[in-house]
């Protein structure tokens, strides 16, 4: 019964036939795939994008100020209103754990971790982009794709044990990984595979003879390890099964235009490299999550090609100085205007008979809204996409309004105080999260803090 539960009795791929001086893998058969994957092989994908901004926006000129579909963009959203059918901007969510998160609120906003746990230091879990991962990882050679502006921990993603998945800066390196040659060719990168494993068969042994000389709270800890160790151990099993499916071939002109180095001193241009490589990325299934950080809240870029010299934190903190404010709003539209083009590429790119955009939801948004002072609450979040899915769009949500008596006050103290403490607790970040982990078929009741999906989305 064990092994039908834990479905141990799959064979794998990496079986062979051997005989007469040849070897030859085993065709995918029914049984080497497990019964969810099965059951999901005639779908169409689900896709799902987060994007993040750091450091919130300038409130004053950002906020919406009508509910419902009768609505008008603010300034830095206008480039939006093309694609007003498959959009929905949300104010007044907030993570009811992470007020006064301070510059961590990047490393939570996709896990709804408390920033003190149980009096003790900041301790993440695992994002809701990974449990999506987890579950299109049997279909697709990259579970996720992880993007930032800053190499390595700089990340959105992070695993079960809460350790941050590494997230790459560079086009050109994402480009040639995802659909570059093998470095060293294939029989070289399955040598290293196996040199791995056997690192972490070694690793896993030591540990094993190490737990059983330790106390109960070290065991738990050892436990956790063996998690992280064997969530490893899974993504190098793939990658070696991966290494036999020869990789999608890339037109020439895409290949030019997204495989080259791009300086980010070239905001615009970066940006939308970014954005096209995920456009491909997804176009042709190498993955169905992605996440990019264009910025973390210690570290933005500064946008010279628009007049705006300062990083994005230097601007946020700008003491209601009308320049700085100024340019803080030209830098939100400059963003929102890159996120516009990606959704541009997704509407005109076809998956089939419909746009990829309609089976790929993007979620846009920062995990502060005032960064002056750090506040919030009210975070500026925008969906879009994945109308096949079940996705509804063309209104904005408000959970303020209800609580300001329907209407917004015009004074900036005003505007800032609903950035700074939730006037709706039960407006959770979560709720929304939640939406989106149903919309890709995960079986969840419940992420973190949640207290149900969002009934205006679906």
């Amino acid at each position: 019964m064990s092994n039908i539960l834990t479905q141990n009795w799959l064979i794998s791929r990496r079986h062979f036939l051997r005989g007469v001086g040849a070897t030859v893998a085993l065709p995918l058969l029914d049984c080497m795939i497990p019964a969810r994957a099965r059951a999901a092989v005639a779908t169409k994908p689900r896709r799902s994008v987060f994007i993040y901004i750091p450091n919130g926006v300038n409130v004053l000129t950002w906020q919406i100020t009508k509910a419902g579909r009768d609505f008008a963009f603010s300034g830095p959203m206008a480039s939006l209103e093309k694609h007003r059918a498959h959009v929905t901007p949300i104010s007044g969510l907030h993570h009811p754990g992470g007020i006064g998160g301070g510059h961590i609120v990047d490393k939570m906003w996709l896990t709804a971790a408390r920033v003190k746990n149980e009096g003790g230091p900041f301790r993440n879990t695992v994002s809701a982009d990974q449990l999506m991962a987890e579950a299109n990882a049997p279909h697709t050679r990259f579970a996720s794709l992880e993007l930032s502006v800053g190499r390595g921990n700089n990340s959105l993603a992070w695993s079960r044990d809460g350790v941050p998945l590494p997230a790459e800066d560079s086009p050109k390196v994402v480009f040639d990984r995802l659909f570059g040659i093998e470095k060293g060719g294939i029989a070289q990168q399955r040598r290293r595979l196996q040199s791995d494993r056997g690192v972490l068969d070694s690793v896993l042994d030591d540990a094993r003879s190490l737990k059983k000389r330790v106390g109960t709270d070290d065991r738990t800890k050892l436990d956790e390890y063996f998690e992280a160790v064997r969530s490893v151990e899974v993504r190098t099993e793939r990658a070696d099964t991966w290494l036999d499916v020869p990789k999608p071939k890339v037109e020439p002109a895409d290949a030019a235009r997204v495989g080259r180095n791009v300086p980010k001193s070239e905001a615009g241009d970066y940006y939308r490299t970014m954005y096209d490589l995920m456009v491909l990325a997804l176009r042709t299934d190498m993955t169905r999550v992605a996440t990019f950080m264009s910025g973390t809240e210690a570290q933005g870029l500064a946008l010279p090609e628009i007049g705006v010299p300062q990083t994005r934190h230097e601007l946020s903190h700008h003491n209601g100085d009308p320049v700085q404010m100024g340019r803080l709003t030209s830098a939100d539209t400059f963003l929102v205007e890159q996120f516009s083009y990606f959704l541009d590429q997704l509407h005109a790119t076809r998956d089939g008979d419909a746009p990829l955009l309609d089976r790929t939801m993007v979620l846009f948004g920062s995990g502060m809204s005032y960064g002056h002072s750090h506040g919030n609450a009210n975070l500026p979040l925008v969906l879009a996409g994945g109308s096949a899915l079940g996705l509804k769009h063309g209104q904005h949500i408000d959970y303020n309004l209800p609580k300001l008596g329907g209407a917004y006050e015009i004074t900036a103290a005003k505007h800032y105080s609903t950035c700074s403490r939730p006037l709706d607790d039960n407006a959770r970040m979560t709720n929304l999260l939640l939406t989106m982990l149903q919309m890709m078929e995960i079986n969840a009741e419940k992420f973190a803090d949640s207290l149900g999906p969002v009934s205006e989305l679906v």
